[in-house]
């Protein structure tokens, strides 16, 4: 993949890191309900390269980045036949998926934000962006194995937040010029630390009230 000349190695390495979470996190779901290989691929495919493909697009990337290169489809298609060949059990579809989509997500908030911002957006369009790239590929996940996106499900535990907790974090650091490996990567780790905890103490989002 032909990468943007601003980013580091870790940057990449993280960026790498990601795409193979949130490609994991998509073949468990496969498992879980049942899809053939086709299916399990396709499904890991398009979850690890989807919020990027998207991003790309908005800020006028064309081709988009997966497409320039073989690295991240080859990283999400090793990922779909591993845990095809592997055969995991059924306790490894439930918290194993969860944080493996929580690492995707902490990941792709801040390299999403990184790139946005390169290209010219400001730093408050940048995190949504960087957002956006981050919860695009679970909100495709869910939608192609027929389940209500995490992000819209009323008793789901905090997701757009820790994502938008990241991304904010990385345009306010690269806005004010102290965005580093060190830094990106502490950004990164306080999205997938919030989303764990919500993970572990059901935070939800408050949600509007009705008159009775």
């Amino acid at each position: 993949m032909e990468l943007h000349s601003f980013v580091s190695i870790s940057h990449v390495i993280l960026d790498y890191l990601g795409t193979l979470a949130f490609a994991m996190s998509a073949a468990l779901v496969a498992v879980e309900k049942k899809f053939d290989i086709v299916g399990l691929a396709v499904l890991a495919l398009v979850t690890a390269i989807g919020g990027g493909v998207l991003r790309d697009v908005i800020i006028g990337q064309h081709p988009p980045a997966a497409f320039t290169g073989f690295s991240h489809i080859g990283i999400a298609l090793a990922a779909a036949g591993l845990v095809f060949l592997w055969q995991p059990p059924a306790k490894l579809t439930g918290w194993p998926l969860q944080v493996t989509d929580a690492l995707g997500l902490a990941v792709f908030c801040v390299t999403g934000t990184a790139i946005a911002a390169h290209s010219g957006l400001t730093a408050p369009s940048a995190a949504l962006l960087g957002a956006m790239t981050a919860i695009g590929g679970g909100v495709i996940r869910d939608l192609l194995s027929g389940e209500t996106p995490i992000l819209l499900r009323p008793d789901s535990e905090l997701y757009a937040i820790p994502a938008m907790f990241g991304a904010s974090i990385t345009a306010f650091l690269i806005h004010f010029n102290i965005y580093s490996d060190l830094t990106g990567m502490a950004a990164a780790l306080g999205a997938f630390g919030l989303r764990m905890l919500a993970l572990h103490f059901h935070w939800h989002a408050p949600q509007a009230r009705r008159r009775a």
